[in-house]
Parts: structure tokens; C-alpha cells; sequence
């Protein structure tokens, strides 16, 4: 029999459970997507047989992992993406990204799936070296947007600025400001949300505040304006975080009872109706969650740099769509 990595043993309780849901949850540090690649590559064994990720378990068998495996490392590659670039030196440059760009391609991505349309496949057609620090796939990136959010990104060119600017992240010295539009009002017009973020262990998608530990996340949040709508109350905030960890602004405003508009991952309505049987509903594509404003030093001068970006076409629209007739 090859030898394996781990062995882990199914109880009773996991009985019903596909394989490849139930490794999941026994390797928290692995996504699902690895944990069906490792299935498909013949490298979970139940019982000593090849196995596959639909498998349903009984309680009792012995699960082998022969192997953690790795994918071939992704080279990002060049494409001729229009970019909104608000800032550019032979250092860094900012850029508004848009809502629906992912920032650079998934874990298990390939030349062909996932690997395109990339704000780093942008940045490279547009500035061609860009830092090394993060790997091949994720050259300049310093930090992350969600998808589905829009705004301010910084990207590094070269390896200094990347490392000067990834400290300046690390000692929470860069400001960062968004603009989010969450269901209801809330009920204090400021607020400092300190619940601690880690993965939740079902859904593997969605973070959350519910598990003991996890990591540190701090977001502070001001009502900037209330709407008493045809479709529902809502409140537009002004967002600061010192910490980013991951959704951290949509799982923080969706813990207490107010998730961001068009955030169905973590409880917004899908569509938004007005009273009457009969009446029209209005519906958001993304997430109402702007990334307005980032301040930091520049990581060769020390110059203090501000920018900002207004909310783009399509939240301004909802806006109004909201208000009209009021």
C-alpha cells in the first residue's frame, strides 16, 4: 500500500456526508476545489480504494490522503483590458478598479479557465513590470478588492515599493475609506465593529464573526445618509477599516443585521420590493461597496499621496432608482 500523508478515520456522525465534503471540513487549511483535485487525481483513498468526490459515507472507513498536491505554479499573462488608472509613477500606480474584475486568478485556475480578465492580466498589458514578491500569479498586487466591490487599488512595480508599501499595510498606516449601502437603518449613526473573522466551517465560501478565535477585525462605520424608499429603508455608511481581512466590511455589517445591497452571499434580499402584491422590484448585480478614498506614504519619497473615486455610474443609478417618487 503507498505511503500516506493523512489518515483520518469517519465516526458515525459522518455518515451521509460526501467525501469531499467531509475532507473539507477535516483539512480546514484546503478549499474544496483542492480537495476534489486530490480526489481526482486518485490521491484519497476510502478503505484503501480510489474514491470519488460524490462518494457518500457510511461511518467507519478509513480515509488515506496520499499526497497534498500542488498545481503547476500560473503564470498571469498580458491582456488588453481597459483600465481606469487614477495614479502611475515608476513606483506604484492606483487604479479604480471596477465591480465584477477579479483581482488575480483563483488557487486552482489554469491558462484557460479563470486565468483571463484579471486585473492583473490588465496591469501587465498596461505596465509590463510589475513587482515580483507576490509570485507569477499575483505580480503587483499588495492588496485585494472582492470581486463584485469596486474602487482604489494600489499595485506595486517594483519589489521595494511592494515591500514598503506591504509594511505600511502591516503597521495599519494606510487609510482606507468605502462607501457602502446596507439594508435598513441602523440603529446608531456610528460604530466601531471589533468581531474577530475566520472561515465558517460549512459553507466555505462565507466568513465569519460566530467562531471562537479567528482574526482580528476592526471596522469603524458613520451613517452618512438614511433613505426611506418605496423598496425599503436603507443606510449609506462611510467605511474605515484598520484591519483587511477577508469580506471584512460585508461580514462585519451583516453580523449586525444589516448586509450590504446585492450581498445575497451573506443575506441581502436578491430583489428589493416595493408594498403591494403587484409592485415592481429592483435588483443590484454587485455588491453596493465602493472602495472612495486610500491614503499612504510613498514608499520611495515618504510623500503623503490621497486619492479618491467617486461611486461609479451604476450605484449612483440604484440611488436614484431607490429615491425616485419620493
Amino acid at each position: 500500500m503507498p505511503q500516506f500523508q493523512v489518515l483520518i478515520s469517519a465516526t458515525v456522525n459522518d455518515a451521509g456526508k460526501r467525501l469531499d465534503q467531509f475532507l473539507t471540513g477535516q483539512l480546514p487549511e484546503t478549499s474544496r476545489a483542492r480537495v476534489q483535485q486530490l480526489i481526482s487525481q486518485n490521491l484519497v483513498l476510502v478503505d484503501d480504494a480510489a474514491a470519488k468526490a460524490s462518494q457518500r459515507l457510511r461511518g467507519g472507513e478509513r480515509v488515506s490522503v496520499l499526497a497534498m498536491a500542488q498545481p503547476a505554479p500560473i503564470r498571469a499573462v498580458a491582456e488588453d483590458i481597459p483600465l481606469d488608472i487614477v495614479y502611475e509613477d515608476a513606483d506604484l500606480a492606483v487604479v479604480n478598479k471596477p465591480a465584477g474584475m477579479m483581482v488575480h486568478a483563483g488557487a486552482g485556475a489554469t491558462e484557460d479557465q479563470k486565468n483571463r480578465g484579471t486585473l492583473v492580466n490588465a496591469l501587465l498589458h498596461h505596465f509590463g513590470q510589475l513587482s515580483a514578491v507576490g509570485g507569477e500569479q499575483r505580480p503587483g498586487i499588495v492588496h485585494r478588492l472582492d470581486k463584485a466591490t469596486s474602487g482604489l487599488i494600489v499595485v506595486a512595480k517594483s519589489d521595494e515599493a511592494h515591500r514598503r508599501l506591504a509594511a505600511q499595510f502591516a503597521a495599519r498606516e494606510i487609510k482606507k475609506k468605502y462607501l457602502a449601502l446596507v439594508q435598513g437603518w441602523m440603529k446608531r449613526e456610528r460604530g466601531t465593529i471589533s468581531s474577530s473573522i475566520s472561515r465558517d466551517r460549512v459553507h466555505r465560501t462565507r466568513m465569519t464573526t460566530r467562531r471562537p478565535g479567528g482574526r482580528e477585525a476592526i471596522s469603524h462605520y458613520a451613517v452618512q445618509r438614511k433613505l426611506d424608499s418605496p423598496y425599503g429603508k436603507f443606510s449609506l455608511l462611510e467605511v474605515k477599516i484598520d484591519t483587511g481581512r477577508t469580506h471584512q466590511i460585508r461580514v462585519h455589517l451583516s453580523s449586525l443585521g444589516h448586509p450590504v445591497v446585492g450581498d445575497v452571499l451573506y443575506g441581502a434580499h436578491r430583489d428589493l420590493r416595493g408594498p403591494g402584491r403587484k409592485a415592481a422590484s429592483v435588483s443590484l448585480p454587485r455588491n453596493f461597496l465602493h472602495a472612495a478614498a486610500l491614503q499612504f506614504q510613498h514608499p520611495r519619497s515618504g510623500e503623503s499621496l490621497a486619492f479618491s473615486a467617486s461611486l461609479p455610474p451604476e450605484l449612483e443609478d440604484f440611488l436614484s432608482t431607490l429615491t425616485a417618487g419620493k
